[in-house]
Protein backbone atom coordinates (compact mmCIF):
# COMPACT_ATOMS: atom_id res chain seq x y z
CA UNK A 1 0.00 0.00 0.00
CA UNK A 2 1.49 3.58 -0.97
CA UNK A 3 2.87 5.42 2.14
CA UNK A 4 -0.40 8.12 3.47
CA UNK A 5 0.16 11.12 2.20
CA UNK A 6 -2.75 13.07 4.57
CA UNK A 7 -4.77 13.84 1.51
CA UNK A 8 -8.06 12.08 2.85
CA UNK A 9 -10.58 13.50 0.60
CA UNK A 10 -8.76 12.40 -2.85
CA UNK A 11 -7.32 9.46 -1.61
CA UNK A 12 -8.99 6.16 -3.15
CA UNK A 13 -7.63 3.55 -0.56
CA UNK A 14 -9.44 2.68 2.20
CA UNK A 15 -8.30 2.77 5.26
CA UNK A 16 -9.03 0.97 8.54
CA UNK A 17 -9.57 4.08 10.43
CA UNK A 18 -13.10 5.59 10.76
CA UNK A 19 -11.57 9.25 9.32
CA UNK A 20 -9.71 7.95 6.47
CA UNK A 21 -6.54 8.38 8.12
CA UNK A 22 -3.59 5.78 8.47
CA UNK A 23 -1.91 5.88 12.16
CA UNK A 24 1.55 5.08 12.17
CA UNK A 25 2.35 6.51 15.90
CA UNK A 26 4.75 4.48 17.94
CA UNK A 27 3.73 3.99 21.61
CA UNK A 28 6.63 5.82 24.18
CA UNK A 29 8.17 2.80 26.64
CA UNK A 30 5.53 1.69 29.33
CA UNK A 31 7.81 3.05 31.92
CA UNK A 32 8.56 6.57 30.36
CA UNK A 33 6.40 10.02 31.37
CA UNK A 34 6.74 12.57 28.71
CA UNK A 35 4.48 15.32 28.89
CA UNK A 36 5.43 17.88 25.75
CA UNK A 37 7.60 16.47 22.23
CA UNK A 38 8.99 19.39 20.90
CA UNK A 39 10.54 19.15 17.61
CA UNK A 40 13.25 21.52 16.11
CA UNK A 41 13.38 21.43 12.47
CA UNK A 42 14.67 23.41 9.59
CA UNK A 43 14.65 22.51 5.69
CA UNK A 44 18.28 23.02 5.74
CA UNK A 45 22.24 21.76 7.28
CA UNK A 46 24.11 24.17 8.90
CA UNK A 47 21.45 26.74 10.62
CA UNK A 48 22.29 25.34 14.21
CA UNK A 49 19.05 23.19 14.64
CA UNK A 50 21.60 21.20 17.64
CA UNK A 51 22.31 24.62 19.14
CA UNK A 52 18.99 25.94 19.40
CA UNK A 53 18.05 22.37 20.85
CA UNK A 54 20.61 22.76 23.56
CA UNK A 55 20.15 26.21 24.40
CA UNK A 56 16.10 25.69 24.73
CA UNK A 57 16.59 22.70 26.99
CA UNK A 58 18.81 24.30 29.16
CA UNK A 59 16.55 27.29 29.23
CA UNK A 60 13.60 25.22 29.92
CA UNK A 61 16.01 23.48 32.72
CA UNK A 62 16.72 27.11 34.56
CA UNK A 63 13.31 27.26 34.78
CA UNK A 64 12.56 24.90 36.88
CA UNK A 65 11.46 22.04 34.05
CA UNK A 66 12.88 18.53 33.66
CA UNK A 67 13.85 18.21 29.87
CA UNK A 68 15.84 15.55 27.36
CA UNK A 69 16.94 15.63 23.82
CA UNK A 70 16.45 12.85 21.21
CA UNK A 71 18.96 13.32 18.92
CA UNK A 72 16.97 12.33 15.47
CA UNK A 73 19.88 13.39 13.70
CA UNK A 74 21.43 9.89 13.16
CA UNK A 75 24.04 10.18 10.52
CA UNK A 76 25.08 13.49 12.14
CA UNK A 77 24.73 13.88 15.58
CA UNK A 78 25.94 16.67 17.37
CA UNK A 79 24.27 16.67 20.77
CA UNK A 80 26.36 14.22 22.61
CA UNK A 81 29.43 16.43 21.72
CA UNK A 82 27.87 20.02 22.85
CA UNK A 83 27.36 18.43 26.10
CA UNK A 84 30.60 17.12 26.31
CA UNK A 85 28.79 13.21 27.00
CA UNK A 86 31.65 10.96 25.94
CA UNK A 87 30.75 7.78 27.50
CA UNK A 88 28.21 4.89 26.71
CA UNK A 89 24.37 4.99 27.60
CA UNK A 90 23.27 2.29 29.74
CA UNK A 91 20.59 -0.61 29.74
CA UNK A 92 18.47 -2.45 32.49
CA UNK A 93 16.06 -5.07 32.26
CA UNK A 94 13.72 -2.93 31.78
CA UNK A 95 15.11 -0.85 28.58
CA UNK A 96 17.32 1.85 27.56
CA UNK A 97 18.64 4.45 29.60
CA UNK A 98 19.42 7.71 28.00
CA UNK A 99 22.74 9.10 28.99
CA UNK A 100 22.26 12.18 32.08
CA UNK A 101 24.87 14.96 31.21
CA UNK A 102 26.82 16.85 33.95
CA UNK A 103 24.06 20.25 33.50
CA UNK A 104 21.50 17.22 34.04
CA UNK A 105 19.84 17.10 30.85
CA UNK A 106 18.73 13.36 29.53
CA UNK A 107 19.87 12.99 26.24
CA UNK A 108 20.21 9.84 23.68
CA UNK A 109 21.94 9.76 20.52
CA UNK A 110 23.57 6.74 18.37
CA UNK A 111 27.16 8.50 19.41
CA UNK A 112 26.35 7.29 23.25
CA UNK A 113 25.72 3.87 21.40
CA UNK A 114 28.99 3.47 19.80
CA UNK A 115 32.68 3.11 21.09
CA UNK A 116 34.13 4.26 18.31
CA UNK A 117 32.55 7.89 18.11
CA UNK A 118 33.84 9.05 14.94
CA UNK A 119 32.77 5.99 12.57
CA UNK A 120 30.25 7.28 9.79
CA UNK A 121 26.45 5.87 10.22
CA UNK A 122 25.95 4.63 6.75
CA UNK A 123 22.36 3.26 6.61
CA UNK A 124 19.59 3.99 4.48
CA UNK A 125 16.38 6.25 5.31
CA UNK A 126 14.08 3.17 6.51
CA UNK A 127 16.99 1.68 9.13
CA UNK A 128 17.58 5.18 10.34
CA UNK A 129 14.00 6.01 10.76
CA UNK A 130 14.08 2.17 12.64
CA UNK A 131 16.56 3.59 14.72
CA UNK A 132 14.73 7.06 16.01
CA UNK A 133 11.18 5.10 16.53
CA UNK A 134 13.29 3.21 18.81
CA UNK A 135 14.84 6.62 20.67
CA UNK A 136 11.29 7.04 21.75
CA UNK A 137 10.02 3.56 22.05
CA UNK A 138 12.76 1.43 23.71
CA UNK A 139 14.13 3.87 25.77
CA UNK A 140 13.11 5.37 29.53
CA UNK A 141 12.25 8.89 29.17
CA UNK A 142 11.56 9.14 33.19
CA UNK A 143 9.79 12.21 34.34
CA UNK A 144 10.38 14.62 31.05
CA UNK A 145 8.29 17.74 31.22
CA UNK A 146 9.74 18.71 27.60
CA UNK A 147 11.56 16.07 25.39
CA UNK A 148 13.34 18.22 22.13
CA UNK A 149 14.31 16.33 19.20
CA UNK A 150 16.75 17.46 17.09
CA UNK A 151 15.33 16.35 13.76
CA UNK A 152 18.02 16.34 10.32
CA UNK A 153 17.59 18.99 7.93
CA UNK A 154 15.20 18.50 5.15
CA UNK A 155 11.61 16.76 4.47
CA UNK A 156 12.74 13.69 3.85
CA UNK A 157 12.66 10.19 5.47
CA UNK A 158 13.58 11.17 9.47
CA UNK A 159 11.46 14.58 9.50
CA UNK A 160 8.63 12.17 8.15
CA UNK A 161 8.95 9.64 10.90
CA UNK A 162 8.72 11.88 13.44
CA UNK A 163 5.98 13.70 12.13
CA UNK A 164 3.96 10.54 11.78
CA UNK A 165 5.45 8.18 14.38
CA UNK A 166 5.82 10.71 17.65
CA UNK A 167 2.75 12.82 19.79
CA UNK A 168 4.77 15.69 19.04
CA UNK A 169 2.73 19.12 20.68
CA UNK A 170 4.93 21.78 18.39
CA UNK A 171 7.99 22.49 16.27
CA UNK A 172 10.31 25.38 16.16
CA UNK A 173 11.57 26.09 13.07
CA UNK A 174 15.10 27.77 12.85
CA UNK A 175 16.67 29.74 10.32
CA UNK A 176 19.43 31.86 9.63
CA UNK A 177 19.53 35.26 7.84
CA UNK A 178 20.39 34.60 3.92
CA UNK A 179 17.54 34.59 1.33
CA UNK A 180 17.54 31.09 0.37
CA UNK A 181 17.43 30.09 4.15
CA UNK A 182 14.27 31.41 3.81
CA UNK A 183 13.15 29.42 0.64
CA UNK A 184 13.74 26.79 2.57
CA UNK A 185 11.93 27.74 5.67
CA UNK A 186 8.79 28.23 3.90
CA UNK A 187 9.25 24.74 3.15
CA UNK A 188 9.71 23.44 6.41
CA UNK A 189 6.35 25.39 7.09
CA UNK A 190 4.61 24.27 4.91
CA UNK A 191 5.15 20.74 5.11
CA UNK A 192 3.92 20.90 9.06
CA UNK A 193 1.09 22.88 7.78
CA UNK A 194 0.34 20.39 5.37
CA UNK A 195 0.34 17.28 8.39
CA UNK A 196 -1.38 19.22 10.75
CA UNK A 197 1.96 19.53 13.08
CA UNK A 198 1.27 22.95 15.22
CA UNK A 199 4.36 25.27 14.59
CA UNK A 200 5.53 26.98 18.35
CA UNK A 201 7.19 29.62 15.96
CA UNK A 202 10.51 30.31 14.16
CA UNK A 203 13.73 31.42 15.06
CA UNK A 204 16.80 32.86 13.43
CA UNK A 205 20.17 32.10 14.22
CA UNK A 206 23.92 33.55 13.38
CA UNK A 207 21.49 36.90 12.88
CA UNK A 208 24.42 39.35 14.02
CA UNK A 209 27.66 39.77 15.57
CA UNK A 210 27.67 42.30 18.47
CA UNK A 211 31.16 44.43 19.12
CA UNK A 212 32.31 43.78 22.36
CA UNK A 213 33.98 47.50 22.07
CA UNK A 214 30.83 49.76 21.25
CA UNK A 215 27.64 47.34 21.34
CA UNK A 216 27.07 47.80 17.39
CA UNK A 217 25.42 44.80 15.63
CA UNK A 218 27.66 43.88 12.74
CA UNK A 219 25.08 41.95 10.25
CA UNK A 220 27.25 39.97 8.69
CA UNK A 221 25.17 37.36 6.52
CA UNK A 222 22.24 40.20 5.50
CA UNK A 223 19.55 41.59 7.52
CA UNK A 224 17.33 38.51 7.23
CA UNK A 225 13.92 38.02 6.11
CA UNK A 226 12.36 35.53 8.21
CA UNK A 227 10.16 37.77 10.60
CA UNK A 228 8.52 38.55 7.84
CA UNK A 229 8.02 34.84 6.29
CA UNK A 230 7.17 33.98 9.91
CA UNK A 231 4.29 36.73 9.74
CA UNK A 232 3.13 35.45 5.93
CA UNK A 233 2.47 32.47 7.34
CA UNK A 234 0.53 33.61 10.38
CA UNK A 235 3.09 31.89 13.02
CA UNK A 236 5.29 33.90 16.00
CA UNK A 237 8.58 34.92 15.95
CA UNK A 238 10.54 33.68 18.05
CA UNK A 239 13.87 36.40 18.03
CA UNK A 240 17.37 36.41 16.85
CA UNK A 241 20.19 34.40 18.18
CA UNK A 242 23.34 36.35 17.66
CA UNK A 243 26.72 34.74 16.67
CA UNK A 244 28.70 34.58 20.02
CA UNK A 245 32.49 33.27 20.22
CA UNK A 246 31.45 31.85 23.58
CA UNK A 247 28.80 29.77 22.84
CA UNK A 248 31.02 28.27 20.17
CA UNK A 249 33.96 27.83 22.57
CA UNK A 250 31.59 26.50 25.56
CA UNK A 251 30.47 24.08 22.68
CA UNK A 252 33.58 22.85 21.44
CA UNK A 253 34.62 21.99 24.92
CA UNK A 254 31.41 20.49 25.83
CA UNK A 255 30.36 22.86 28.20
CA UNK A 256 27.36 24.81 27.00
CA UNK A 257 25.42 23.89 29.64
CA UNK A 258 27.40 26.64 31.38
CA UNK A 259 25.72 29.14 29.24
CA UNK A 260 22.71 31.58 30.10
CA UNK A 261 20.62 32.30 27.10
CA UNK A 262 18.70 34.89 28.11
CA UNK A 263 17.35 35.79 24.75
CA UNK A 264 15.44 32.42 24.42
CA UNK A 265 13.05 33.79 26.95
CA UNK A 266 10.65 34.19 23.91
CA UNK A 267 11.12 30.47 23.19
CA UNK A 268 10.60 29.60 26.53
CA UNK A 269 7.29 31.25 27.09
CA UNK A 270 5.94 29.42 24.03
CA UNK A 271 6.70 26.29 25.89
CA UNK A 272 5.25 27.07 29.12
CA UNK A 273 1.96 28.23 27.08
CA UNK A 274 1.65 24.55 26.04
CA UNK A 275 1.33 23.37 30.23
CA UNK A 276 -1.90 25.73 30.29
Amino acid sequence: MAECNHDCENCKSKCEHPDGATDFRVDAHPLSHVEHVIGIVSGKGGVGKSLVTALAALAMQKRGHSVGILDADVTGPSIPKIFGADGMASASSEGILPYQTKSGVDIMSVNLLMEDKASPVIWRGPAIASVVKQFWSDVIWADQEYLFVDMPPGTGDVPLTVFQSLPLDGIIVVASPQDLVSLIVEKAVRMAREMNIHILGVIENMSYLECSKCGEKNYLFGHGNTKEVAEKYGVDFLGEIPIIPEIAALCDAGNIGYYNAEFMAKTCEALEKLAK
